[in-house]
Parts: C-alpha cells; structure tokens; sequence
C-alpha cells in the first residue's frame, strides 16, 4: 500500500510530525459500527506502530497501518487537505473514500 499526501495536505500535517516524535497511521476504524465491514476510515497521529502494524512508504511521509485491514484499501492512495474547509480526503484513481476524513490527534 502506498499514499501520496498532496501538498495542501503536507503542509497541513507536517506541523504534527515536523519534530520525529509522532507518525502517522491510517486506520479502518470500526468503533461503533457493529461490523468489520462497515469501517470508515481515518488517519491518526501515534507515537509508534503497535506489534501488528506495517510501515509503509508514502510519499512524502511513511505511514503505519494494519496488514489484515489492507483488504479494504486499494494500493494506491490520495491524501488532500481543503483548507476553507478544514477537511482531510481519501481517494484512488477509482474512487472517494471519503471528503472528511478524521484526523485523530490523540
């Protein structure tokens, strides 16, 4: 799996992990959904991956997400931020993922 972050979205995140001391991950985020499937993505800041998480290569940042949630992205991926908006979105050459996508800084 591989993200490009566009650069309205570069400039937006890189404050967040300029000084090394967090990464990104992109998640499929099922809390509250009731079913695996039913996931909605989201992107979130860490410290460091968890014992089953995969580092992957983004240009220009690496990302960590899950290996058994892989099957839900395709391999290309698009990261772009709206600054009038304030929203993050997620998208391939085939299709929208989302227009919102939840940037979770905790």
């Amino acid at each position: 799996m591989r993200i490009t972050f566009t650069a309205p979205a570069v400039e937006a995140l890189t404050p967040y992990i300029a000084d090394g001391h967090k990464q990104l991950k992109l998640l499929h985020d099922t809390e509250g959904c009731g079913c695996v499937v039913s996931g909605v993505p989201a992107l979130q800041l860490i410290e460091q991956g968890g014992p089953d998480d995969k580092l992957a290569q983004g240009n220009p940042f690496p990302f960590w997400y899950e290996p058994r949630h892989e099957v839900f992205f395709e391999p290309e991926l698009r990261i772009d931020y709206n600054e009038s908006s304030g929203f993050y979105s997620l998208k391939s050459d085939n299709q929208i993922y989302t227009l919102n996508l939840r940037f979770l800084k905790n």
